[in-house]
């Protein structure tokens, strides 16, 4: 593959990942507001049950967005022409997000630098989320637990 070859799926590839990261940050927003709204109505850590629910609020919110990303990603494989069918594409774009490295398909040599490319950003933005749910919990557990305030 020439040196060249290589500029137009890294733009492709870039532009992907501005447009995840906006909709994660979209996720992180609302997360923010949802928590916010939770600890004015006074029922962060009320109870067990309660912080449940608000736990799962966010990972529901955080596995919304990662879908979202996920399809955003198969609707540019589309898009490129690596596949025909949205489905296939979702599938190929779900194994590179999750970085499980399956392998079962390879994209063309001209797109093939999407998939590393998508993989980090999966990686990032899981670890965004993953930060996200541990403040959450860790506010949850503070506000319940006063011995445990910072």
């Amino acid at each position: 593959m020439k040196d060249t070859a290589i500029l137009l799926p890294l733009a492709v590839g870039a532009a992907a990942n501005l447009v995840t990261i906006f909709i994660h940050t979209l996720f992180v927003g609302a997360t923010v507001w949802f928590i916010r709204r939770v600890k004015r109505l006074g029922r962060q850590g009320v109870g067990f049950w309660n912080d449940v629910g608000i736990v799962n609020v966010v990972i529901f919110l955080a596995l919304l967005a990662h879908l979202l990303e996920i399809c955003a990603w198969a609707a540019l494989f589309v898009l490129c022409g690596e596949f025909s069918r949205f489905s296939n594409a979702l599938d190929h774009s779900a194994v590179n997000y999750a970085t499980l490295g399956y392998g079962n398909v390879i994209m063309s040599s001209s797109w093939r630098f999407l998939g590393p490319l998508e993989a980090a950003n999966g990686m990032l933005l899981f670890g965004v989320t993953t930060a996200l749910v541990f403040a959450v919990v860790q506010g949850l557990v503070q506000a319940r637990f006063a011995d445990l305030r910072a």
